[in-house]
């Protein structure tokens, strides 16, 4: 027997395993997993409270937030929000900061700002480090508080 008989055994198991996980039905010839990872998929999400805005304030309005990061860092939202003191002037993520601590703005959300507000952007690996880490939260402002009325810090559900 070869001395290579080993080696060989070796690539043909290896090349065996990586062909088990091909999809022969994809026109694509890019192995593909047969079936996609639910790991892949994370879900942060936040209630919306004035008693959450640094220095604390008191107001009736409330909100909500669930934001889902899919595989390529591409985070979509959607806020929903009520009783604010005027029309929403701003809504924004902050971050990096966890509960108590300001930051500054990382992604503004853009469009109406009436609720519900939605949208998604591609986050770089820096940003989507900090917000699974819980460093960052969701601000709504408006013209009476101009520096936010309601305040929720994101965390994974």
């Amino acid at each position: 027997m070869s001395q290579r008989t080993p080696i060989f055994t070796a690539c043909l198991f290896t090349s065996f395993l990586a062909f088990a996980g091909c999809d022969m039905n994809s026109k694509d010839s890019t192995p593909k997993s047969s079936s996609p990872s639910a790991s892949a998929v994370k879900t942060v999400t936040t209630k919306l409270t004035g008693s959450s805005e640094v220095p604390p304030l008191t107001t009736e309005a409330s909100g909500a937030a669930e934001a889902t990061l899919t595989a390529g860092n591409v985070l979509t939202w959607k806020v929903t929000y009520m009783g604010l003191s005027g029309p929403a002037m701003g809504a924004h993520f902050h971050g990096p900061a966890i509960a108590g601590q300001n930051a500054a703005v990382v992604i503004p959300m853009t469009g109406s700002l009436a609720s519900p507000i939605s949208g998604s952007v591609t986050l770089t690996p820096g940003q989507t480090t900090d917000l699974l880490a819980g460093k960052w939260y969701i601000n709504l402002h408006t013209a009476a508080n101009p520096n936010g009325e309601i305040r929720g810090q994101l965390s994974l559900r």
